[in-house]
């Protein structure tokens, strides 16, 4: 029985969803259809990323949109070119059956004039990047004055992500009388702030808690020193077999180095991370969604707006600082009802952390034991017939008769041999193979990390360096080829390097196509410091003097 029935949808809608699969609406669809049907009211839902948002909203929409009329009449915001393709083919699926609804993705990184010509077919539908939207309001290709609905998709991570200013500006070329509808994950202040400037005593939808800790997810931790960090994932991916993974990492060099090790040690994986070129960013995106690749190494800020729902893993090589990242991350896996595994790489001197992320998330964390080559041959057996006993149907023919005469054996001796033969690599690598030492928390402050990490840091930084002239690209500029910056912001306005990098290139940009070089980034309590390269440093000084963060006041100066 198909439950989408009861939400009096019409029936070219539901012959759309029901080919697709969907059969019983979740919590925040069952809450939000019926409201947006009924009510002429503003609303602010609250539900993690994986929730069937999308259709929350543009079942409805699409149920009630003139499709006679071309004028645009939905506007859906969200932060990244990712999540603005993935929306906009979840609504072209949804509308199969109404032949005169158009939709219209918009978004940066891709050529501004073909969206203009595209934007000539007159869609009702426009799924945006506030950047991108931005840019065609200003050559008059977007006009917003007949919509009815506006969406904020995602709207704390285009807060969190710079958007603010631009979110205004397109709140404001829009009609009074539309209705808004915001969906966000938390409810941080800066959504409070933009709900209560630009929505009218809004209807408030939450399911589950804020930033819930999902009951199906099993959380491991696994304490392992810096050396044997990338042998330990090794031995986790290989003792968790048939595995469809996004591994975190902090920094972009991590990602692309584990990425590498992952690749040389014969592994589908692939990384994604800030330094990709958007072709790049598809090609690795598209891989993984075919799962042609079933490992993603990945930054937070990369992954992004990527809706995979069935991954069975998530592995955190490296922690986050934020608790609030962790569950994030951890509840990419467990979705459409499945059950998924989190998995934590942690130092011995991050104790600290460990217990911060325990504290604040309420997480149930069990403690591993890095698995021996025997416990990883033990899984490796039982991963071969999961997958054998997966296969229902034949995708190639070959004649019965090529298949030799088996008689001699029993069902254990073939099984027996079919291992041996599937598993003989494996099984030699790890024959003579120490097994790793289990290490114990240390109380010690994880702030500076042990000399020895420290050490290993400095290393890495000299071998990123060394790879940047191997690929040809530019070592670091000189010193001297570089100007230092005093920033009056600094950890106490909750500024981070992400935020920093994000403020000298709006500042830097303009109409020259060549981007800033931008140098060491030193956040402060009250204050910050930053290097920019000098044929940069009048753009710095006229613009961020003009910008504001979370609402404060930037300078910049010369620092002597």
């Amino acid at each position: 029985m198909n439950l989408f029935t009861e939400t009096n949808l019409s029936p070219d809608i539901l012959k759309a969803i029901g080919e697709l699969g969907y059969e019983s609406p979740t919590e925040i669809q069952k809450q939000t259809i019926p409201f947006i049907l009924s009510d002429i009211r503003d609303l602010i839902a609250l539900a993690q990323t994986g929730t069937g948002k999308t259709a929350a909203f543009s079942l409805p929409i699409l149920d009630m949109i003139d499709d006679t009329s071309r004028k645009i009449q939905l506007l859906v915001l969200c932060p990244t070119r990712e999540l603005c393709l993935q929306i906009t083919k979840d609504i072209k699926n949804y509308s199969k059956y109404m032949k005169d609804i158009k939709t219209t993705a918009v978004y940066g990184g891709s050529s501004i004039m073909d969206q203009i010509r595209s934007l000539k077919d007159k869609p009702q539908i426009i799924v945006g990047t506030p950047g991108r939207v931005i840019d065609l309001i200003n050559r008059k290709a977007l006009d917003f004055s007949a919509i009815h609905w506006l969406v904020l998709d995602e709207a704390d991570e285009m807060l969190s992500m710079g958007f603010k200013d631009e979110l205004e500006t397109i709140l404001s070329e829009t009609p009074e009388t539309k209705q808004t509808f915001l969906f966000s994950a938390t409810m941080s202040k800066e959504v409070e702030r933009i709900s209560k400037s630009y929505l009218t005593k809004p209807h408030r939808i939450s399911v589950g808690s804020i930033n819930e800790v999902k009951k199906n997810i099993k959380h491991e931790y696994y304490v392992i020193g810096y050396r044997q960090k990338k042998e330990a994932l090794k031995r986790l991916i290989d003792s968790n077999p048939n595995q469809y993974s996004i591994i975190f990492c902090r920094t972009r060099m991590e990602t692309q180095e584990v990425a590498d090790f992952l690749m040389q040690n014969g592994y589908a994986a692939d990384a994604l991370h800030g330094d990709l070129s958007q072709a790049q960013r598809d090609t690795v995106m598209k891989k993984f969604r075919l799962k042609n690749i079933d490992i993603l190494v990945a930054t937070d800020v990369a992954a992004r707006g990527l809706d995979v729902n069935s991954l069975t893993h998530v592995i955190h090589y490296s922690l986050p600082d934020d608790p609030e990242v962790f569950v994030h991350r951890s509840g990419r896996t467990g979705r459409a009802g499945k059950d998924g595994i989190s998995i934590a790489l942690i130092k011995p001197e991050e104790s600290r952390k460990l217990k911060q992320i325990k504290s604040v998330t309420k997480i149930e964390m069990h403690e591993g034991k890095i698995p021996t080559g025997e416990d990883i041959i033990k899984a490796q057996v039982g991963g071969v017939f999961e997958s054998l006993f997966e296969i229902h149907e034949d995708f190639f023919e070959f004649d019965d008769s090529l298949i030799p005469d088996l008689s001699a054996f029993t069902k254990e001796e073939l099984a027996h041999k079919l291992l041996q033969f599937q598993l003989k690599d494996l099984a030699m690598y790890y024959k003579d193979r120490h097994d790793l030492v289990d290490q114990k928390l240390s109380s010690r402050d994880d702030d500076g990390g042990s000399r020895r990490d420290r050490r290993d840091r400095d290393r890495d930084r000299g071998r990123e360096r060394d790879r940047d002239r191997d690929r040809g690209g530019k070592p670091r500029r000189k010193n001297e080829d570089m100007v230092r910056f005093f920033f009056n912001l600094g950890k106490k306005d909750q500024l981070k390097k992400l935020d920093v990098l994000d403020i000298i290139n709006k500042a830097t940009s303009g109409k020259s196509k060549k981007r800033a070089e931008i140098g060491d980034i030193e956040i402060l309590e009250k204050f910050s410091f930053f290097e920019v390269e000098k044929s940069f440093k009048d753009n710095v000084l006229s613009n961020i003097g003009s910008m504001k963060f979370k609402g404060k006041e930037m300078r910049a100066e010369v620092a002597n």
